[in-house]
């Protein structure tokens, strides 16, 4: 038995679990001349924001407000929280601009407007995109920015396995290294971004290592939680007997003219329907067919786009022997994405004081039962941004406690 652990205790004054594009775009929010200290299980590459392809939501035309608002609350089943959908949507368009400053290369046309394409369940184009790897380049960006800051600190290969907590406050965390050091790291303010819960399923396009370590803390400390059961199952995955994270085909080449064919070469759904929708059909067709899989048909979609939009899944097929030029493709669901979590309000705050939750392990209902396509960066950051203006708020305040009577009421 090992029993040479050191122990290390740091005081930042606030900690921040995982390098998404919630916590990045959290750390970049608060002020700078406070000190913050971002932890990362693996490298920071291996998070989830790295491997969204379609794109990011925006509301670029006024005109467009109640149809994307009924597009997000219909893929939801209408179980969405009218105001957390108001305030994603609403806040869209000043995101966007943020992150051209932080120099996210969205596409755009040659006199230099944003292009917009069509996912399912969308009435009307309206997600900007970088070819089709939109997260790895605004991870990439503010990554970058983050790292400029010298007020950052950044820890990979560091797992969070409890929270200090004295008298219902929540004080800080616990950690380890892949070095057997512990730390007990002391913080004014703590925000969880530790994403999903792909790593507990056979079959995801997650990482392996999204396990949900922020809901174990929660269900240890009585952190109210909400719709654990409402787990996204992506419709389109390349198919493939080896074990691993499974090769997300995003759904906009569907927006884009793609086709769902049966074994016969048989269309046999509309692919521009929720997520959920899709995969149910899918899965009628696998069975009836009595395959592992359904054939996607890229063909319908001119070579330059595919080329254009989609470089990274064409590279991807062609390495497994399919030019998706020419030929179809075969696809089967996976699990995608987590639509429940640590519940929070509007300012992303959990059901104990001095603690955050933001990103996928939050749910702030804005997704409700089902997540309308390219919502999750949107949702992720700007909910991260008013989790950090609360915290401005309080340094502002001096104050890092909330008011105790709104709190409790707030989360009866």
């Amino acid at each position: 038995m090992n029993t040479d652990i050191e122990k290390l205790v740091l005081q930042p004054d606030y900690v921040i679990v995982g390098c998404g594009v919630s916590g990045l775009y959290c750390a970049l929010n608060l002020p700078e001349d406070v000190s913050i200290l971002m932890l990362s299980k693996d490298t920071f590459e291996t998070c989830d924001s790295f491997l969204a392809q379609g794109g990011i939501c925006v509301l670029w035309d006024e005109d467009d407000y109640d149809a994307y608002y009924n597009d997000t609350m219909k893929a939801g089943h209408y179980e969405n929280n009218p105001e957390s959908v108001e305030i994603m949507i609403r806040s869209s368009k000043d995101l966007i601009k943020d992150l051209i400053n932080y120099g996210v290369d969205f596409a755009k046309d040659s006199q230099g407007n944003l292009i917009f394409t069509k996912e399912g369940a969308h009435s009307k184009n309206r997600i900007a995109f970088h070819e089709d790897i939109t997260g790895e380049e605004i991870t990439k960006k503010l990554f970058a920015a983050a790292k400029a800051k010298p007020n950052i600190e950044m820890m990979e290969y560091t797992t969070m396995y409890d929270l200090i907590v004295e008298d219902g406050v929540c004080l800080g965390i616990r950690a380890r290294d892949d070095q057997s050091t512990e730390y007990e790291i002391l913080a004014k303010e703590t925000i969880l971004a530790t994403g999903g819960i792909g790593g507990l399923y056979k079959h995801s396009t997650n990482f392996p290592i999204l396990t949900g370590d922020a809901l174990d803390v929660a269900k240890k400390y009585n952190i109210q939680t909400e719709h654990l059961d409402y787990v996204q199952i992506h419709p389109t995955t390349f198919y493939s007997t080896a074990s691993g994270r499974r090769f997300l085909i995003s759904e906009s080449v569907r927006g884009e003219g793609a086709v769902l064919l049966d074994k016969n070469g048989n269309r046999f759904c509309d692919e521009l329907q929720p997520r959920d929708v899709v995969t149910d059909e899918i899965r009628k067709q696998m069975k009836k067919d009595r395959t592992e899989y359904v054939l996607l048909d890229m063909r319908p979609i001119p070579k330059e786009t595919i080329l254009g939009h989609f470089p990274h899944i064409y590279e991807h097929c062609l390495k497994n022997g399919y030019d998706v030029t020419r030929e179809c493709i075969p696809v089967v669901p996976a699990q995608h994405y987590f639509m429940g979590g640590i519940k929070v309000n509007s300012n992303s705050h959990t059901s104990m004081d001095r603690l955050y939750a933001v990103g996928e392990t939050a749910c702030n209902g804005v997704h409700g039962k089902n997540r309308l396509a390219s919502n999750s960066l949107l949702e992720s950051m700007v909910f991260a941004k008013r989790a950090a203006n609360e915290i401005k708020q309080h340094i502002k305040n001096n104050n890092t406690y909330f008011d105790q009577e709104h709190f409790k009421e707030e989360f009866k």
